[in-house]
């Protein structure tokens, strides 16, 4: 019945044929910022961050898609605010989701879903929650069996980022500074995860994981901080580790047995990954390399020192998975288009040298709000790095990401066959 089902899709000239076809071009992406993480508030009341609410979204969205279409952009990274979409277990409105992707569809615009994006459901409460999980993976089913033409997901976004801001710097949803929390953030993160996609396969086992993380660097400042910068860029593979099923050092093992996990726990994601499925996803930005100092603290000052380049390189020596570069915008940076054309030339001679470069994302669409804090301050600073700006009017980097596909859609790798090397 399944395969009878895909045939039918396919045969109407709807996105499920389209997506098979697309999949052979070059993924040229962008996004829809749908951050929703909960934050306190000076006066200590807690406000829900929803940056598709912040970026009037909402309200204009189907400009948004024409403009998404405009630019000659196929792919979209876009989700449903899950907190409003999963009211219970085995609840869920679809409204938003039903009227949304159907207009994608219509469009040919293919997305990648996006389900979990910083922040869950009030009911649920945070990512300290052990039940969270399961019932993920029960909402990324449903939601798979609601839409069984869309083929890529990413089921939890960048879950290092996510685990450190709730759990290490005390910004986001449980707002916790500690060890034991970080790490029970990062195997909640984690497991749902891989329970979700493990879920979503059963009913597709044709579907692809696009993981969309955070890739960093810690730099010594001086001598006295070189031990500091190791344990950090080893910490820093952590959830894509557990992701793919990769062994970790003893000194990352260790910081999970010292503060709640079990060898058990360890062992199951080392025996329950589906990286056959996978493409690793890797953001960017000039603020992604930080500055260790002697006491082990750590600050962006350094802005881009290794570059795209060199840091994606890193995780795909460790990976050996397909890569897309699926965040970057000009956060942090002066010129926007000089920063675009950086980072595309950076990722073109990846692909040059081997490394299986399957997509490119600018993000987001428009600009955003807050993200100069980190969303940890509700003070409605936009920050100028969309294409376009709120009033939906392109941006000079809009313009030429728009003139880049034009001239670079047909370098088509053939996914397939990239797709084989991990298979």
């Amino acid at each position: 019945m399944r395969h009878a089902a895909k045939e039918k899709q396919s045969s109407d000239g709807n996105q499920k044929g389209d997506s098979k076809r697309n999949v052979h071009q070059f993924m040229f992406a962008t996004g829809i910022e749908n951050s929703y993480p909960t934050i306190s508030l000076p006066d200590g009341r807690t406000q829900r961050v929803d940056e598709m609410e912040r970026t009037k979204h909402y309200e204009r969205w189907r400009e948004d898609f024409e403009l998404v279409k405009s630019l000659g952009i196929q792919y979209l990274r876009y989700g449903p605010p899950y907190y409003r979409t999963h009211l219970a277990p085995g609840r869920y409105d679809w409204s938003f989701a039903d009227e949304k992707f159907g207009a994608l569809r219509e469009m040919g615009i293919t997305p990648i879903a996006d389900l979990c994006h910083f922040g869950v459901p009030d009911w649920i409460g945070s990512f300290q929650n052990p039940d969270w999980p399961a019932l993920f993976a029960e909402y990324a089913e449903a939601f798979s069996r609601r839409f069984p033409w869309i083929r890529f997901y990413t089921p939890v976004n960048e879950i290092m980022i996510a685990a450190v801001n709730s759990a290490k710097n005390g910004w986001w949803n449980e707002r916790l500074k500690s060890d034991r929390a970080f790490v029970t953030a990062v195997k909640h993160l984690c497991k749902a995860n891989l329970l979700a996609m493990r879920a979503m396969l059963k009913f597709d086992p044709e579907l692809i994981f696009i993981q969309s993380e955070a890739t960093q660097d810690f730099h010594p400042e001086e001598p006295a901080s070189m031990k500091h910068a190791a344990v950090l860029n080893e910490r820093r593979f952590l959830a894509l580790d557990l992701t793919y099923g990769h062994s970790i050092t003893a000194e990352i093992l260790e910081l999970l047995l010292d503060n709640g996990w079990t060898r058990e726990e360890y062992h199951w994601f080392l025996d329950h990954h589906v990286r056959s499925r996978c493409i690793m996803g890797n953001d960017y930005y000039a603020t992604n390399e930080h500055m260790v100092a002697p006491d082990g603290s750590v600050h962006n000052g350094g802005g881009e020192i290794f570059g795209y380049y060199v840091i994606t390189h890193q995780y795909y020596q460790r990976y050996r998975l397909p890569v897309m570069h699926t965040e970057t915008n000009s956060l942090g940076v002066e010129h926007p288009t000089h920063w675009l054309t950086q980072q595309w030339q950076s990722l073109h001679r990846l692909k040059q040298d081997g490394v299986p470069i399957i997509g490119f994302t600018w993000y987001s669409l428009t600009d955003q709000v807050d993200w100069d804090t980190s969303l940890r301050e509700y003070a409605g600073h936009v920050n100028p790095n969309g294409l376009c700006d709120l009033n939906r009017q392109l941006r000079p980097v809009g313009k030429a990401y728009r003139d880049l596909i034009a001239k670079w859609r047909e370098i088509s790798p053939t996914y397939n066959a990239t797709l084989s090397l991990h298979a």
